[in-house]
């Protein structure tokens, strides 16, 4: 209670002195740490969803930027400011500021090694950033500095130590709950956990990150990265427990994610995932059900684009709202009516001699080129607070497209092999049945190569 009391009256001088002028030079008289711990908990208030603090949060990092240009010597003579320092570079701080305050700093070598490590991580260099600080253990830091470069090398050793990673991650969620660190450090692990293939951690990180930072601004990335785990990890991941999680978050936030999982299932052929997923958009919650929503009608529409109830699907189907959907669920729509056209057409009878009919064309490869963010509109807007920096600069640039899908030769555009009509002079033997089996099969083989070149 005495912490909190204090941190109160710092947070008030503070916004006293973004207000004011002539209050500003207060700042001068805090020290860093102090700084630095009020930024903390403007930073985990955020993190816990009070999206009305982000401008404090600005501001706060500004003041702590020009307080650490102007310490001096004496002033890291105090191992709390010197932590501070570290602190607020893994905090989403200036890199320059934290590498210019560290050369003015007279400490003790271990504490020099851990600087070095973090502006190598600042900085980009993660190579240098896990040889500089692999050999200090988090554990044995105190508590704030501790749970932050468990957090950085966590991140670190994700791509060729994932085991040790989570492992890293799990320090940063012990030594430091409720806080900033411990979002990043279950939304870190929700996508380390897919890549590993373990059903039961990517369950429990997503269960624990639902539970305490559904409205983190760092959220979106959450969701994507739990989308991609389900898609990767179906066969391990019941229905039920994908229910139990989505059913903490609110009825719009769990529509949104049962719709875009419904998508990537169709897309990667995952029939029953995609019905499972389509259905739960659909019915929504609390009696407000979601059946006029034209993407829950088309994902489900596909899973079930070939089944017995086919005229069904084909009246679902007609009535989507086109003018509602992305490029690239239009092309969907597009591939899905196709084939339901196919599916209820009748057999032909197969002349003995004439040209054969030519295959239904894919739709130009502009159809299906429709962005992953178009695609997947309906998303909270959420972005973060502070730039978390990775251990490595993401490239810039455009995402490469997904591969075109090939075109079908001219020999599997045909009913018939090309020399069957030269050789027809005797009785036709083939089955109509048979023929429009193996048209339809061709149509499907189709439908998959255009689903596979649209946009996940």
């Amino acid at each position: 209670m005495k912490r909190a009391a204090v941190t109160s009256r710092l947070m008030g001088l503070l916004l006293l002195a973004a207000g004011y002028p002539s209050v500003a030079l207060a700042q001068d008289t805090l020290q860093p740490y102090q700084l630095v711990r009020s930024l903390q908990l403007v930073q985990d208030r955020i993190a816990a969803g009070d999206h009305a603090a982000m401008p404090m949060q600005a501001k706060l990092l500004e003041m702590t930027d020009a307080r650490l240009r102007q310490a001096d010597a004496e002033d890291f003579k105090d191992p709390k400011n010197f932590r501070a320092l570290l602190v607020y570079g893994m905090s989403g701080g200036n890199p320059v500021t934290v590498e210019a305050a560290v050369s003015r700093a007279a400490t003790d070598p271990g504490s020099l090694a851990l600087a070095k490590g973090v502006i190598d991580y600042l900085n980009g260099r993660p190579g240098a950033a896990i040889e500089a600080l692999r050999p200090i253990d988090p554990m044995t830091l105190p508590g704030d500095l501790g749970a932050f470069l468990a957090l950085v090398k966590g991140s670190l050793l994700a791509g060729d130590q994932p085991a040790a990673a989570l492992t890293l991650l799990e320090e940063a969620k012990l030594l430091s709950p409720g806080t900033l660190v411990e979002e990043a450090a279950l939304r870190r692990s929700v996508g380390i956990a897919t890549a590993q293939g373990d059903a039961a951690r990517f369950a429990l990180v997503s269960t624990q990150y639902v539970e305490r930072y559904l409205y983190s601004p760092y959220a979106s990335q959450f969701a994507d990265s739990f989308v991609s785990g389900v898609i990767t990890l179906h066969m391990s991941i019941s229905q039920d427990k994908l229910a139990d999680i989505t059913s903490m978050m609110d009825p719009e936030r769990e529509k949104v994610i049962y719709l875009r999982i419904a998508r990537r299932a169709a897309i990667d052929g995952l029939s029953e995932l995609s019905a499972f997923a389509s259905a739960k958009a659909e019915q929504g919650r609390d009696g407000n059900t979601n059946q006029s929503d034209p993407r829950a009608l088309l994902y489900s529409s596909l899973s079930t684009v070939t089944s017995d109830t086919i005229e069904d699907v084909r009246t679902k189907l007609g009535k989507i709202d086109r003018s509602k959907l992305s490029d690239g669920d239009r092309a969907l729509l597009d591939a899905a009516q196709a084939i339901a056209g196919e599916v209820v057409a009748p057999p032909a009878s197969i002349p003995a001699a004439g040209p054969v009919s030519a295959p239904l064309a894919p739709p130009p490869k502009s159809e299906v080129a429709a962005t992953q963010a178009a695609d997947e509109a309906g998303l909270p807007p959420v972005e973060g607070a502070v730039s978390e920096r990775p251990a490595a600069p993401p490239s810039g640039g455009t995402v490469a497209a997904a591969p075109s899908a090939p075109a079908p030769s001219a020999d599997s555009a045909t009913v018939l092999p090309a020399s069957a009509s030269a050789n027809s002079a005797g009785p036709d033997t083939t089955d109509p049945t048979d023929a429009a089996m193996m048209k339809t099969r061709r149509q499907l083989d189709l439908i998959d190569q255009m689903l596979g070149a649209a946009p996940k």
